[in-house]
């Protein structure tokens, strides 16, 4: 197994996946050893089971269940402190393959600094069904809001330049929360490189899944209607002040 390197560092958010969790570990362990488990209030005996993994792991624990969006804040703030350049997120239930992850770290040395977005198939068996209009949906509005197209807006498997989000206070503390980073972080001008992954979902009735349809969808569509006002005002002057800048130092 091909190890990436130690300016690397993997954090998986979890919350009731006893399941799978240590399953995940054993198989991201083979390929990067710097592993931050962030339990966001779990009651099913994850936290249990986390804390007899030792030094195995750093773990970030609570009682409270706090949401996706905090757990990645305080995964981040963690790897900041440890001098870790790079974090990639990866979700806790099984579905993301650790396999790929060389490809996230090839893809960083080939676009430093730039966020690693991973893209999955939206073929493969057993796929939600309102996954691909979620999806659509999505990137459809972030390049509204941006002016750029990515093809899959939506997946928890991203490789994050920690230095480029470093002092961003967010306002959202769930699921919108990846979708809030990614468009601060385009309006800031950091690059974003889409790179294909494989994905796995369980047959339906066995997948463990803590999003909302419809609590969480109308976070997401508020959200995305504050955006496309803060693109007007900010994101799109923010994008023709950087091009002005560039073409003035080019001259």
């Amino acid at each position: 197994m091909m190890d990436i390197p130690d300016i690397f560092c993997v954090i998986i958010p979890t919350y009731n996946n006893a399941g799978s969790i240590l399953g995940v570990i054993r198989d991201v362990e083979k390929y990067c050893r710097s592993i931050i488990v962030v339990c966001d209030g779990a009651t099913d005996g994850t936290s249990d089971l986390l804390e007899g993994l030792g030094k195995e792991i750093m773990l970030i624990s609570y009682p409270e269940n706090r949401g996706k969006g905090h757990a990645l804040a305080l995964g981040f703030r963690k790897a900041a402190e440890e001098g870790f350049r790079y974090a990639v997120t990866m979700d806790s239930d099984g579905q993301h393959f650790p396999g790929d992850l060389p490809l996230f770290a090839d893809a960083a040395a080939m676009h430093p600094d730039s966020i690693i977005v991973g893209s999955r198939s939206f073929n493969v068996s057993n796929m939600p069904s309102g996954n691909t209009f979620a999806n659509k949906f999505s990137n459809f509005w972030f390049t509204v809001q941006t002016g750029l197209k990515i093809p899959d807006t939506q997946t928890g498997f991203r490789l994050y330049p920690l230095s480029r989000i470093a002092g961003m206070h967010l306002f959202t503390s769930r699921y919108e929360t990846e979708l809030e980073v990614l468009v601060r972080s385009a309006w800031k001008g950091t690059d974003i490189v889409s790179v294909p992954v494989r994905v796995y979902y369980p047959e339906k009735g066995k997948r463990v899944s803590f999003f909302r349809p419809g609590r969480d969808f109308i976070r997401i569509s508020f959200l995305n209607t504050f955006f496309c006002f803060a693109a007007i005002f900010y994101g799109y002057p923010s994008k023709l002040f950087r091009m002005t800048n560039r073409n003035s130092a080019a001259r």
